[in-house]
């Protein structure tokens, strides 16, 4: 690291701190040769390989601009974008990898979508899963109406009402 006021090639870590958010590390640094202090942030790159096999950083707003379009008209707040853009980063970061592949960011993105809204996870679905027609629509439904089943249901025996 280049000190910015006299070029000298080295410096000295002072103190090192997370950011708020852990997603970065602040380093003091001091040069050796001048004394000079400054400041740096580190911060571990994520790289996106895209279908074209272009190679560019991950972007959080890329997710937000992408689920947005299929949250158009539903109810989903900015926020609400925001905190699914910052759980995929999260869980890809979890994986250790340096590059991911765009469409397994798309993939990340559909178990939050689908807690956060089950009609903006259809429409995300039907490009992600490359659904071909109105029964893979079907399927979909299907698997989301078990799901809401298995989960608002603490017992699978069946309750009075089922009884004659």
């Amino acid at each position: 690291m280049f000190c910015p006021f006299c070029r000298h090639p080295d410096s000295r870590v002072i103190d090192s701190r997370t950011s708020d958010d852990g997603l970065s590390i602040r380093r003091r640094r001091q040069c050796p040769e001048c004394g000079g202090r400054f400041s740096t942030t580190e911060t571990a790159s994520l790289s996106v390989i895209k279908r074209s096999g272009v190679v560019e950083p991950f972007s959080r707003e890329k997710i937000v601009s992408g689920v947005r379009k299929a949250c158009q008209g539903r109810p989903v707040t900015d926020a609400d974008l925001a905190g699914l853009a910052a759980q995929v980063e999260e869980s890809i970061r979890a994986t250790g990898v340096s590059q991911i592949d765009a469409n397994e960011i798309g993939l990340s993105i559909l178990p939050p979508l689908k807690t956060l809204d089950e009609v903006a996870y259809l429409r995300f679905a039907s490009v992600y899963q490359a659904f071909e027609s109105l029964d893979d629509f079907e399927r979909a439904v299907t698997d989301l109406r078990r799901e809401r089943v298995a989960t608002s249901s603490p017992t699978a025996a069946p309750g009075p009402e089922a009884t004659s």
